[in-house]
C-alpha cells in the first residue's frame, strides 16, 4: 500500500498499488525470524479486554495500552500481530512531525504482502484521535484496515468523520515517541518498501527508527 500526499489528512490513507520488479535482499537472521511468523488467522480469538505492549525501539522504549471495547476487530488483529512477533524490525518509515508517526510494513516483503491482503471490517470511532492513540490507517474504501498504524502526535480530531479508530494510547514513553527520527518525513516510497522491504529501506533510509520488539507486558 502507498500513501497519498496531496493533503495533511491524506497521508495515512493507502492506496494499493502494483507490485515492483525488485528482488528482496534478507540476511540469515532476518530470514529466520520471519519463517517463524504465522499467516493471519481467519478466526482470530478474542484478546483480552484490555492489555498493554511494551515496544523496545531504536529510539527507546514506550507502552501503549489497548482497549478491545474501542475497536473490537482491530484490537483482535493487533493481539494476534503482537503475539506473532510481527513488529520485529518494522520500520517508522513515516514521520511528520505535530501529526503521525506511521509503521507497520513488515520488513519481509512477502510476510507484508500476506498480512496486508488480510484485510479487516471497519469498528465505528469510538474515541477521538487524540496526542498519543494508536490507530490503523485504512485505505479511502471500507474495510481496508491491515497491518499499517500510526500513533498521533497530536490532538487530530479532524481524522474522526475519516473513520479512524483509535484503539489505544500511549502511556509511557510519550517522549520517545516524540523523538522518532523525523530527517526523511514521507521520502520512503511504499511500492518499494512492499518490493524490498528492509533491505530498500536500510540503504536508502539507513537512518530510520525501527521497533526491535513488542510484546504484551503487565499493568
Amino acid at each position: 500500500m502507498s500513501f497519498m500526499t496531496t493533503t495533511r489528512v491524506s497521508r495515512i490513507v493507502t492506496l494499493f498499488a502494483l507490485p515492483l520488479a525488485l528482488a528482496a535482499c534478507k540476511d540469515k537472521a532476518s530470514t529466520a525470524a520471519t519463517s517463524a511468523i504465522r499467516a493471519p488467522s481467519s478466526t482470530a480469538s478474542a484478546s483480552p479486554d484490555s492489555f498493554r505492549v511494551l515496544f523496545e525501539t531504536s529510539r527507546g522504549n514506550f507502552t501503549i495500552e489497548v482497549k478491545r471495547s474501542l475497536a473490537p476487530i482491530g484490537v483482535d488483529r493487533f493481539y494476534e500481530l503482537v503475539q506473532n512477533g510481527y513488529f520485529t524490525d518494522v520500520r517508522f518509515f513515516r514521520v511528520v512531525p505535530g501529526f503521525i508517526a506511521q509503521f507497520g510494513m513488515h520488513g519481509d516483503p512477502k510476510t507484508n504482502a500476506t498480512w496486508m491482503s488480510s484485510t479487516l471490517m471497519d469498528d465505528p470511532v469510538a474515541e477521538s484521535n487524540k496526542r498519543g492513540t494508536i490507530v490503523y490507517a485504512t485505505t479511502p474504501r471500507p474495510n481496508t484496515r491491515s497491518n499499517q498504524f500510526f500513533i498521533n502526535f497530536g490532538d487530530n480530531a479532524m481524522l474522526d468523520a475519516q473513520g479512524f479508530a483509535p484503539f489505544g494510547h500511549v502511556v509511557e514513553g510519550m517522549a520517545v515517541v516524540d523523538a522518532i527520527n523525523a530527517e526523511y518525513g514521507e521520502s520512503p516510497d511504499q511500492p518499494r518498501i512492499e518490493a524490498q522491504g528492509n533491505a530498500y529501506l536500510s540503504d536508502a533510509f539507513p537512518r530510520l527508527d525501527y521497533i526491535k520488539s513488542a510484546k504484551v507486558v503487565p499493568r
